[in-house]
């Protein structure tokens, strides 16, 4: 057997505030583990508040994939898959455990898929074609373009089904470039507590990191002369941020509305996780306190053979 294949990777996933950091930095101090983060927007230097990177919750652990370009860059799920192989061999190469953490799901799901379908280039016409069509048109228009691709084509937006489109209609007359297999077999710990307890939580963080320098975070990042609609472009903290300082909201109703859009984001990212678990991918969802949750966890990998 491989070095690659010792040790048996961790995945740490849940919605946003549900203490995935702190679960998965326990871990990996225990079991010879080393943080890979699965966050689109933690990549980013600079854009720290906003995106929930507190490097001191780390207490000496390597983590890795967090601050890899500079904020306002193009970045895509491509260069992530890229990135994160080299990460995950480097980590095995060590002989240490990867611990995988974060909430964007699409991004969990590449890895973990070994996708190869994220390097299909963009074909800006056809979006642009796209656009025009109904989502029922979109719905039959894919359905008449068969390919391997259908069996994990994600058709649950309009935005995604216009993609998966793309890369249909890009396998007609394309091949896929063959790449060597990155087999993980994760042991997958899913945070999900009470919803109660979630809405504090989000509704307090907010607070904290809004009172703490959040806005002068996206202010500064302006300043620097990044264009607001690339800041809009991260969505959540960093759109109404730039909205509020563009004069669109009072302090108020920035509030008020980016609670109620995290709050939704959470949802949105336990529909992604339950339908990668419908999928096919084994979670073992914990709802405890922190340290239940992490007694649970410690009884889990023991039960797996650790």
């Amino acid at each position: 057997m491989s070095e690659l294949q010792t040790l048996q990777p961790f995945v740490i996933l849940g919605p946003t505030a549900s203490g995935k950091t702190r679960l998965a930095v326990q871990l990996a101090k225990e079991f010879n583990g080393e943080i890979i983060s699965v966050d689109s927007r933690q990549v980013y230097r600079d854009m720290t508040i906003g995106t929930g990177k507190d490097l001191s919750e780390y207490e000496n652990v390597p983590y890795h994939l967090i601050d890899l370009v500079d904020a306002g860059t193009a970045y895509n799920l491509a260069e992530f898959q890229r990135d994160f192989r080299e990460k995950f061999i480097e980590i095995k190469d060590r002989q240490k455990r990867p611990v995988l953490c974060g909430g964007t799901g699409l991004y969990l799901e590449a890895v973990l898929k070994n996708h190869q379908y994220t390097t299909i280039p963009n074909d800006f016409k056809l979006r642009t074609e796209l656009d025009t069509l109904t989502d029922a048109e979109l719905q039959s228009r894919f359905s008449r373009l068969h390919s391997a691709f259908h069996a994990v084509a994600d058709l649950s937006t309009r935005k995604r089904t216009i993609r998966a489109i793309e890369i249909a209609e890009y396998l007609q007359n394309n091949a896929l470039e063959a790449r060597p297999e990155l087999t993980l077999k994760p042991l997958v710990i899913g945070l999900n507590p009470p919803v109660e307890i979630r809405r504090d939580r989000i509704t307090k963080r907010l607070r904290e990191r809004l009172e703490n320098g959040m806005i002068e975070e996206v202010e500064a990042l302006l300043n620097r002369g990044i264009p607001a609609d690339r800041l809009m472009y991260y969505g959540l903290e960093y759109k109404f941020i730039t909205e509020y300082l563009e004069g669109k909201w009072t302090y108020a109703l920035l509030f008020e509305r980016l609670n109620v859009a995290i709050h939704q984001y959470a949802k949105r990212q336990m529909t992604f996780f339950r339908k990668m678990e419908r999928d096919g991918l084994t979670m073992h969802w914990l709802e405890g306190s922190p340290d239940e949750n992490l007694m649970t966890a410690r009884t889990l990998i023991k039960e797996n053979g650790e």
